[in-house]
């Protein structure tokens, strides 16, 4: 396995991270199991760990603190705040009132004394940015953690939050987490380049594109809609949607590719998405025994200029074929209220 530094932190972390969210009840809910899948990673090189206090409501949590017992001090682990955890006012968001809470529940699920790379899950348009990262600061002082970043932030967010760390003498956002895959590489054109500039780390989710590089999911072959992913997000997987049917045919093409160089298609995925300069650590997520040993495989793969210059062809740079956000839409598309403005001030005339 080789490690790169996470962004300007000093802090090696190697180019695979083991995300747990699949560790839960509804995907892999037995934690003897989990337990040894987080203890193969480790063996074989995975020294890097990302989790979330909402992955089963802290189950997905309390699993890689059972793993991490006796050997914790060898692990980068990473977890996230943002989203509700229960019921009822000011149990969600980014908040100081709302962190400071939830980062102690996460250090107990994860029966830990400090996390390595706090992040935020997502952003709230209701907390100034300021207020989160002030209380962000503080646990770094604390010692509660390390370091921070951000998860599924716009470019123009990171830059805000960069311009007021400045201003108001706060530490800044380390590390971000977007989504990136063959299928989306939209954060090419703005994002990567943004956290290259401003040296922070990138660990990237969701490179086998929701399972369309799996090469389980084929043009022609039917798809099962009420079971699995396809039952979570329908509007990614029906194929009379044009947006899939292009996903579809980018598929076989890469299929046909991966067989050329002598790979899986899971391979060729995840080794192009550490291919790129800006990207620290790609985050695999599997749910078995299997699913690890086959994404692990893979890690030595280099994609030569050839292979990348193909890949290009099939999706052009910086182009997505699908929004893997599309959960997660920014205020400015929710809310017709930012892009309208008032009746009476709409004519030119």
């Amino acid at each position: 396995m080789r490690y790169r530094t996470l962004g300007r932190t000093g802090i090696e972390v190697s180019t695979h991270c083991l995300g747990t969210m699949m560790f839960q009840d509804g995907f892999n809910s037995d934690h003897d199991d989990c337990v040894r899948i987080i203890h193969a990673a480790l063996d074989q090189g995975v020294n890097f760990l990302d989790t979330a206090d909402m992955y089963g409501q802290g189950e997905s949590e309390e699993i890689v603190g059972k793993a991490l017992r006796g050997r914790r001090d060898d692990v980068v682990l990473a977890t996230k705040v943002h989203f509700p955890m229960g019921e009822g006012r000011n149990r969600g968001g980014n908040s100081r009132r709302w962190i400071l809470k939830a980062v102690e529940d996460s250090l107990r699920r994860l029966d830990t004394d400090w996390i390595d790379l706090y992040q935020i899950h997502l952003p709230d348009h209701t907390t100034d940015i300021e207020e989160t990262l002030s209380v962000l600061t503080d646990l770094v002082t604390q010692g509660k953690i390390r370091t921070f970043g951000c998860s599924n932030f716009q470019p123009e967010e990171i830059v805000e939050a960069h311009h007021v760390s400045e201003r108001r003498a706060l530490g800044r956002f380390r590390t971000a987490q977007p989504p990136y895959s063959i299928l989306a590489r939209g954060i090419e054109s703005s994002l990567l380049p943004v956290a290259e500039r401003h040296g922070m780390g990138v660990l990237v989710w969701s490179p086998l594109a929701f399972g369309f590089l799996t090469g389980k999911i084929r043009k022609g072959a039917p798809v099962d809609m009420e079971s699995g992913r396809a039952a979570i997000r329908p509007g990614f997987f029906d194929p009379a949607i044009a947006e899939n049917a292009a996903k579809l045919d980018a598929v076989e093409q890469l299929v046909e590719l991966a067989e050329s160089i002598g790979c899986t298609l899971p391979e060729l995925a995840v080794a192009f998405t550490v291919a790129h300069p800006a990207v620290t650590s790609a985050i695999i997520g599997p749910r078995t025994m299997d699913q690890l040993e086959a994404l692990l495989k893979g890690a030595a793969l280099t994609l030569d200029d050839a292979t990348l210059d193909r890949i290009d062809e099939i999706v052009r740079p910086g182009v997505n074929l699908y929004n893997p956000a599309a959960s997660f839409p920014p205020r400015s598309l929710t809310d017709a209220s930012l892009r309208r403005r008032p009746l009476a001030e709409r004519s030119a005339a």
